[in-house]
C-alpha cells in the first residue's frame, strides 16, 4: 500500500468540487483506493490517500491531471510513501 499525500499551490473548495464532478464524468479507474480525505483551509486546501498499489494510482492518474488542468489546479507537492499498517 502507499499513502499519497498532495498539496497544491493553491486549492480552493470550488475547484475541488469541480474536480471531483470532472472525475466522475471522466470513469476515473478508482480501483484501489482505500482512503481519500481533503482538508485544510479554502485556497489551501490538501489531499490525502491511501492506495493499494501504485499501479492502482498510476491507472487513476491518467484520468486526474487532465482534470486538474481543466479546473486550474497546480499540484506542486506530491509525497508518495510506503504504508505499513492501515486500520479503519
Amino acid at each position: 500500500m502507499i499513502a499519497v499525500y498532495v498539496k497544491p499551490e493553491t486549492l480552493t473548495l470550488e475547484q475541488y468540487n469541480k474536480a471531483r464532478k470532472g472525475l466522475d464524468a471522466s470513469g476515473a479507474k478508482m480501483e484501489g483506493r482505500k482512503h481519500h480525505s481533503c482538508f485544510g483551509d479554502d485556497g489551501q486546501l490538501m489531499v490525502f490517500e491511501i492506495w493499494d498499489s501504485q499501479e492502482n494510482y498510476d491507472a487513476f492518474g491518467t484520468f486526474l491531471m487532465p482534470v486538474l488542468q481543466e479546473v486550474g489546479i497546480v499540484p506542486s507537492t506530491r509525497d508518495i510513501m510506503h504504508v505499513e499498517n492501515l486500520e479503519q
